[in-house]
């Protein structure tokens, strides 16, 4: 397999906590008017300004397909309401209502998902790769996000085999 650079920016969180099963992924947008670039820094700056312990995602893909390293993988996270201690969080910054994913984008996302399913043994399916939507009521992360959805599947599924 392909291998994937992450990049770790060293943030500093308020106390976290083990997680002690991991059942899927959840996928996110910013889904802000702007189509932000968000950086898991500034995603981070911005949690911790709302009193939380830091970003809630446990990895950020960047419109140029840099992946970055939010929440440590190994703790809970705060991303999906009701699913955070049993699943791991990828925001991708982007408002995909409004645009659509960049190549790079999906292109690193799917190889972020095939290290994350191979890392938790987790098949790539849409049982365990999900929207934020398919958990909740949001119509995050976006419409054009969540439609090639299944395409990233097939792509880290491929890039596991290959």
């Amino acid at each position: 397999m392909r291998s994937v650079g992450i990049k770790d920016l060293g943030l500093r969180f308020r106390a976290l906590s083990p997680r002690s099963a991991t059942e899927r992924i959840v996928i996110h947008h910013t889904g802000n008017p702007a189509d932000d670039d968000c950086s898991a820094e500034e995603i981070h700056r911005s949690h911790l300004n709302q009193g939380w312990a830091g970003i809630g995602y446990h990895y950020v893909v960047r419109k140029d397909g840099t992946i970055e390293v939010g929440r440590p993988h190994w703790t809970v996270g705060a991303h999906a309401y009701g699913y955070n201690s049993s699943s791991v969080g990828i925001h991708f910054s982007g408002n995909f209502d409004r645009n659509a994913p960049t190549f790079q984008q999906m292109e690193n996302g799917a190889l972020l998902l095939a290290k994350l399913g191979l890392d938790y043994g987790l098949p790539l399916t849409p049982q365990y790769v999900v929207g934020h939507r398919d958990l909740i009521g949001t119509a995050c992360p976006g419409g054009n996000l969540y439609a090639r959805l299944q395409d990233m599947r097939g792509k880290g599924i491929w890039y596991q085999g290959n």
